[in-house]
């Protein structure tokens, strides 16, 4: 047979030689004495190993081929071994214990022998509930949210090392932030977050009203109404060649809507969130306060100037966000007090044009007395990004005064806000108010009638 035969079946475990044989048909030979065997030299009865004089040793050979079968090995646990006993341990050595197991520093075993006694001493398991309370303090629960002011702080740090070329004007931040905290939210949330119902809230003159739509929905109601400002820009319409039966935002929402080839969907957030950086480039590259800032933006039956208009758009943004995160149970904060101040001046500005309002159409009973013109409501707003406003209550043209104050109302800033924006009744907000009831009431129905659809 050949050498490369020969390798060929040693390898595969088929190699067996003349001694394997022999001993296979003969049984294997005694061992000798003297040579090995159990009484001899190198016997194991004299501490030696058994061995053949005649045989030459040889590297034992596996008799067939081991495949790994890629399995892992058995756990030690799965190999039968002994469970270890639990401990055994004092009461004065358990009682030390407590504060380590209090504080989760015990062994396996040590809890087990700590969790077991609790369940029998009653003086032990009071102490062990007094050291987790302590423990519950010195450790308090922290919320793994981002700060929501993280990422202004972030940017305001970056502008103040290297100021932009062409900055942001400061009446477009507001919405610049906002719309980026939305986009955040948006891009949290899974596919199919994006068909929860939401229902939009605003305040109709003298009851609430409610339309419901989706996530998605929401974004078309910003992506269509947000348009408004897109064409006073020069822009591009979002809602391209189809028709509205006005130019009021609710109209434009309901042909967005009604004339979709699909319900909305995820696919909208991109459009959207590209609209938004438009028109912050826009007003941006327009000069801010010496260019755009007083481009007029039509609403249908009003108009805001462009400075006001984005404000609002910001300010309707983040109660929209608000609704989204509250149908899909995310934590959402208020905006930063800055921005929130200007929302709430611009609301705190444009009271008296919807008090008019109110009495043009009937909404309200009481009318501006002749003998005491110029009469004031002090609106003091609280918290952060608050101040104090004197609300004229005869005429939107005219202008209150301390000294014909007739009432005086306090209210929570986002209070305040959720107020304008239709989502707190009229008759619930949480507000101080002394002096006229009658003209609290029509300012607190007019805060109300700024919302809409």
């Amino acid at each position: 047979m050949s050498d490369a035969g020969s390798a060929d079946r040693f390898e595969h475990g088929e190699f067996e030689d003349e001694d394997d044989k022999r001993e296979q048909e003969h049984g294997r030979p005694e061992p000798q004495e003297g040579h090995g065997g159990p009484g001899g030299p190198d016997g194991p009865a004299n501490g030696g190993t058994v061995q053949d004089p005649d045989r030459t040793p040889r590297i034992p050979m596996p008799r067939a081929s081991v495949e790994d079968s890629g399995r892992p090995l058995p756990a030690p646990a799965d190999l039968g071994g002994p469970t270890p006993a639990p401990l055994d341990l004092e009461h004065r050595v358990l009682t030390s214990l407590l504060g380590a197991w209090a504080l989760a520093a015990c062994s396996p075993e040590e809890t087990e022998a700590v969790e077991a006694h609790l369940g029998e001493c009653g003086r032990c398991a009071d102490e062990a509930l007094r050291l987790r309370d302590a423990v519950g303090l010195l450790h308090p629960p922290e919320s793994l949210d981002l700060d929501p002011a993280l990422r202004t702080r972030v940017l305001d740090g970056c502008l103040d090392r290297r100021p932009p070329r062409i900055p942001v004007p400061e009446w477009a931040a507001p919405y610049d932030a906002e719309t980026a905290r939305l986009d955040a939210l948006l891009q949290d949330i899974g596919a199919t977050e994006w068909h929860t119902p939401v229902d939009l809230r605003w305040f109709d003159g003298q009851s609430p009203a409610t339309r419901r739509t989706t996530v998605a929905g929401v974004i078309a109601h910003l992506l269509s109404v947000d348009g408004l400002v897109a064409l006073a820009l020069g822009l591009d319409d979002p809602l391209g060649d189809t028709v509205a039966e006005s130019p009021t935002p609710g109209a434009r929402t309901e042909a967005y809507w009604r004339t979709a080839h699909l319900p909305p969907s995820r696919s909208l957030r991109t459009p959207w969130r590209e609209q938004t950086h438009d028109l912050v480039r826009t007003v941006s590259f327009a000069g801010g306060d010496s260019g755009s800032a007083r481009l007029a933006v039509s609403y249908g039956d009003f108009e805001l100037p462009l400075h006001d208009a984005m404000v609002d758009r910001a300010f309707e943004c983040w109660v929209h966000a608000e609704d989204i995160a509250d149908a899909v149970d995310y934590p959402y904060e208020p905006p930063a007090p800055r921005h929130l101040h200007r929302m709430i001046d611009l609301a705190a500005r444009v009271l008296p044009t919807a008090l008019d309002q109110r009495r043009r159409t009937g909404h309200s009973a009481q009318q501006p007395p002749t003998d005491r013109p110029g009469r004031g409501l002090r609106l003091e707003i609280e918290g952060s990004g608050g101040g104090e406003w004197v609300i004229p209550l005869d005429s939107a043209a005219g202008v209150g005064s301390v000294e014909h104050e007739v009432a005086h109302v306090a209210l929570d800033g986002v209070e305040f806000c959720r107020l304008a924006a239709g989502h707190v009744p009229p008759a619930e907000a949480a507000v101080g108010q002394v002096g006229d009831k009658e003209a609290i009431r029509d300012v607190l129905f007019a805060a109300a009638s700024l919302s809409r659809l």
